[in-house]
């Protein structure tokens, strides 16, 4: 019997982040009239991740008069509203549901972003729970964000269940080591040939979500 659990990675495995983060360092760059070159630095900056600090610098870089709080939260705004999940995503996240799964979001990332994102794409209405890396205070790989996330949907770590994600390291070998069941979004030629290799493979979310109905058949 399959464990109806799952969690799921946000950043470019439910959203493109990088699309996104392109659009929204181009709405910042525009609104604070930084050249091409310019923007090129913000977007290189902001490429892994992003938090206050690195508004603080951008601010002293470019010699901003808006304050770098003021500054992350246009960055949170920009991002929320460049966001998108694909319907078909949305609506197989309905179907895991109807057919008795657990969704969890385990997501690294400050709070207000990962949450402005969720709200936007429409994807904190249809999962049981959602675990935000900046809020817990430990970040993917590490087996307390997935332990936190397998509870946040009352379940118990340890017993089964499946992480969804297209980071290597981050979700896949940490969920293995959580004790999970891993699916890697990404081809199988770009799998890092020193890791071992996740149980299951899908090339997009929607691939992968269609695979967990295939496992769990209407009754």
């Amino acid at each position: 019997m399959v464990q109806r659990l799952v969690l799921f990675d946000l950043d470019d495995t439910l959203v493109d982040r990088r699309k996104a983060l392109a659009a929204a360092v181009t709405r910042f760059a525009d609104r604070h009239r930084l050249t091409a070159a310019e923007r090129e630095g913000v977007l290189g900056r902001l490429g892994e991740r992003a938090c206050l600090a690195d508004f603080a610098a951008l601010r002293e870089l470019h010699g901003l008069a808006v304050p770098a709080g003021a500054l992350w939260q246009q960055y949170a705004q920009h991002m929320a509203e460049s966001v998108l999940c694909p319907a078909e995503v949305l609506e197989g996240l309905d179907a895991l549901r109807v057919r008795g799964w657990r969704i969890a979001i385990a997501t690294n990332g400050p709070g207000d972003v990962q949450r402005a994102k969720l709200d936007a794409t429409g994807l904190a209405a249809r999962v049981h729970a959602v675990c935000v890396s900046g809020e817990l205070g430990f970040r993917k790989p590490d087996p307390r964000m997935f332990a936190a996330a397998v509870r946040s949907c009352g379940a118990h770590p340890g017993e089964g269940g499946w992480m969804v994600g297209d980071d290597p390291v981050k979700d896949i070998i940490g969920g293995r080591s959580a004790g999970l069941t891993t699916l890697w979004i990404g081809r199988a030629a770009d799998w890092p040939a020193t890791l071992p290799a996740p149980d299951r493979i899908a090339p997009t979310a929607l691939r992968a979500i269609r695979l967990l109905l295939a496992l769990t058949p209407e009754e």
